[in-house]
């Protein structure tokens, strides 16, 4: 997992608010929900990255990024090499098979009007995918894939579960057979007896056909479970982001470490009552200066309120971006 496929630099997206009449007489400046602030990480070929954070904190506006279903306002993003803001015609179509994304939720994300089969032989035939004649057998394959009945090729969405309607999203995505998976809470609306279907289903999609995938998600054991390695982002920047079992294990983020805290545990006895984080998500209409967490971090000290901290290496494949040095076994911080 040498090979880069996709390089974020800089990532900024902001949200203009809409303005009143007593705003606009007045002259007020325009506001602005700031989704994301700086987000730079790099995406190897055959991982699998996990994306955490609180609601709010601009996961799923970095996923709609990386398609490019939002228009960034400052930063670049590269897919082997090449900068997709700069991607236009053949090449762009040719980006936007590659990179697929599967939605959150399974109820709107498919045309109830549409049966499968047509939902599929659109995707086949809009990207050229196989011949007429071939596309049913297609999608018979694209069925079988994802472990649906061939007779529900014939069906409308409204006749399936919630968990049934997702692996038609998958199967639409893989359709156009892409490189790269861009899944945004992906069962985060199933029950959780669907969502380890879904999940050991698209584990073993990924090592079947070498796929690349971004998930988002906000389960922690989920994303522990799926993800090679984790970046947690807060407010809009990543905070941390390491390999698995390095950040559950020793995270280096003050954040990281209430979000782990916050996380219910299935063994009663290993309940911790502890507050994770103290007060409430700032406002993305006014973040902090200096460390976005410095609202919340029990370790703030001066510097974490005019300097913006930036990641940096805390030992192999492990940043963080925060002033302090390293946390000790009691959580003491030096």
């Amino acid at each position: 997992m040498n090979d880069i496929v996709i390089s974020a630099s800089g990532l900024r997206k902001s949200f203009p608010l809409s303005r009143g009449l007593i705003e606009r007489i007045s002259r007020q400046p325009a506001l602005a929900v700031h989704a994301l602030n700086d987000v730079s990480f790099a995406l190897y070929r055959g991982e699998t990255l996990g994306i955490v954070g609180e609601s709010g904190c601009g996961k799923s506006t970095l996923a709609r990024c990386l398609v490019r279903l939002h228009e960034l306002d400052h930063g670049e993003i590269h897919f082997e090499g090449r900068d997709i803001a700069a991607l236009a015609g053949s090449a762009r179509r040719a980006f936007n098979r590659r990179v697929q994304m599967i939605f959150q939720d399974p109820y709107s994300s498919l045309n109830p009007r549409m049966t499968v089969r047509a939902i599929l032989t659109e995707a086949l035939s809009v990207h050229a995918m196989r011949a007429a004649a071939e596309i049913p057998a297609r999608i018979a394959e694209l069925l079988d894939l994802v472990r649906l009945p061939q007779d529900a090729a014939d069906r409308y969405p409204h006749a399936f579960s919630g968990g049934q309607r997702q692996r038609i999203g998958i199967a639409r995505a893989l359709a156009v057979e892409p490189e790269v998976l861009v899944a945004d809470e992906l069962v985060s609306a199933l029950d959780l007896s669907v969502q380890a279907q879904v999940v050991n289903l698209l584990l073993d999609l990924q090592q079947r056909l070498d796929l690349t995938v971004v998930f988002v998600a906000h389960d922690l054991r989920l994303v522990r479970h799926i993800s090679h390695r984790v970046a947690v982002m807060y407010l809009g920047k990543i905070v941390e982001i390491g390999p698995s079992e390095s950040l559950f294990t020793a995270s280096q983020h003050p954040y990281t470490r209430a979000l782990l805290a916050a996380a219910p545990e299935l063994d009663p006895s290993k309940r911790s009552r502890k507050i994770a984080a103290k007060g409430e998500l700032p406002s993305p209409i006014h973040p902090p200066t200096g460390c976005l967490f410095n609202t919340r971090c029990p370790y703030a000290f001066e510097r974490c309120f005019t300097e913006r901290p930036q990641l940096s290496d805390r030992s192999a494949n492990h940043q963080a971006a925060c002033h302090l040095t390293h946390f000790d076994e009691k959580d003491s911080v030096k």
